[in-house]
């Protein structure tokens, strides 16, 4: 397998450079287009807020550029460069047998990639967001953010750690197996218990009590056969000023949750039809298919895992002399993405149509003209650009483009009043 460490470098490179070219291509674009509203936004967006979302847009893709670089230094200085080795040989001397050996190398690894991240972190949350307004979070409610966020992780993440170890170290050749047995039992517990019980711990979900808006919401998933727990609002506008919009939860628990900054800024009839939308991807099967797909994913990639775990040249293609379960895993974990990334306009493809289709789903449910209306706010009050570079958009949005996606919604407005 010596052909994989010149494979590896070469895609690392390849995805680098491939990133660098189109986040240079959106800048240039964006920027280009600062002056100039596009026509079919002229009555909604003013100059200054177009050219907000052009400075925003610029200052994420150059911050953004940044992180590629960093991300892949890092990457390669954990695995070429002997870092995953040196902590597996440093906790090695401690005398520890797995699973104990493997959750500490893990752990410790997380620790420093986390340390490494926290001032890209820190900074696009109180210099790049609080430039643009954006921002709310206190530093406060930061730390108590990153300190929950680790006592979950190692609360709910240290036994499913522990537990893929074991299975890796006891199960036999088909370990792997077992192991997405467990990892699909846990997908669908964290999708149960996040919005109970998870969510609650960093924001306070209240229902909707606007009891106008809640009558026009109830009808609404009444017309679309659409049975939910509740409609929720969060309490988003702690942290950042962006609105949006999401369902979570499974089966019977399904909830819609709104931000309340999204509330804030949208009619009912707006907020009506982005939630007919949203009822869209349940109705077309859009969330089941990318379940679905997701589930394929984790079988095939850890089949693959199975295979390569028993590979001694895995382990000294990527920088560890010493093979181990928990350094497969680990090794899996960084090095696959690097080669996925590639697949990335082909989901980005996949979602854009699905979000085409839950345009045309709302259309049918709710007003068309009222979704484009929806959009164009919260693309001007989001700071999104509305002239992005196509062969970025195409590489990389998982939404289509704002003037392609509203142009059509209101040809469906058109169309729907004409008859």
């Amino acid at each position: 397998m010596g052909w994989l460490t010149p494979l590896f470098v070469l895609a690392l490179l390849a995805s680098v450079a491939l990133d660098l070219w189109l986040s240079q291509r959106q800048a240039i674009a964006v920027a280009r287009h600062r002056d100039e509203v596009p026509a079919p936004f002229a009555g909604s967006v003013s100059p200054d807020e177009h050219g907000k979302a052009a400075d925003y847009t610029i200052a994420k893709v150059r911050f953004g550029r940044v992180g590629t670089v960093v991300d892949a230094l890092l990457l390669l200085v954990l695995t070429l460069g002997g870092g995953i080795a040196l902590v597996d040989g440093l906790w090695r001397r401690s005398g520890l047998s797995e699973p104990w050996l493997g959750v500490a190398v893990i752990a410790t690894l997380a620790l420093f990639a986390q340390l490494v991240s926290l001032p890209f972190s820190i900074w696009r949350t109180f210099r790049l967001e609080a430039r643009f307004g954006f921002n709310r979070t206190t530093p406060a409610l930061f730390l108590a953010d990153l300190a929950k966020g680790l006592g979950l992780a190692v609360v709910l993440g240290g036994p499913l750690l522990i537990a893929t170890l074991l299975l890796m170290e006891r199960a036999g050749r088909w370990w792997w197996l077992w192991a997405f047995g467990l990892w699909l039992g846990v997908m669908f517990l964290m999708a149960w218990a996040w919005p109970a019980f998870i969510a609650p711990l960093f924001n306070r979900f209240t229902e909707l009590r606007d009891a106008t808006l809640k009558s026009r919401i109830e009808a609404l998933l009444t017309r679309c056969g659409f049975a939910s727990k509740g409609v929720f609002v969060v309490d988003n506008s702690r942290r950042s000023s962006h609105g949006n919009a999401y369902f979570t939860g499974i089966g019977r628990h399904k909830r819609i949750v709104f931000f309340d900054t999204l509330l804030e800024h949208l009619a009912h009839p707006e907020v009506e039809a982005v939630l007919a939308h949203e009822l869209g991807h349940f109705r077309l099967k859009h969330v089941r298919k990318r379940l679905l797909l997701s589930m394929a994913a984790m079988f095939l990639g850890l089949a693959l895992l199975g295979w390569l775990a028993r590979q001694p040249d895995f382990y000294h293609a990527l920088g560890v002399p010493v093979p181990s379960t928990h350094a497969a895993l680990v090794l899996f974990v960084l090095v696959v993405p690097v080669f996925t990334f590639f697949v990335t306009p082909l989901a980005s493809l996949w979602s854009r149509r699905h979000e085409f289709e839950a345009d045309a789903f709302a259309s049918r449910y709710a007003d068309a003209g009222e979704l484009a209306t929806a959009l164009v706010k919260l693309h001007r009050d989001n700071a999104s650009t509305l002239t992005p570079d196509p062969v970025y958009a195409a590489f990389y949005y998982s939404h289509p483009p704002p003037l392609a996606r509203i142009t059509r919604l209101r040809e469906a407005a058109a169309a729907a009043g004409g008859s």
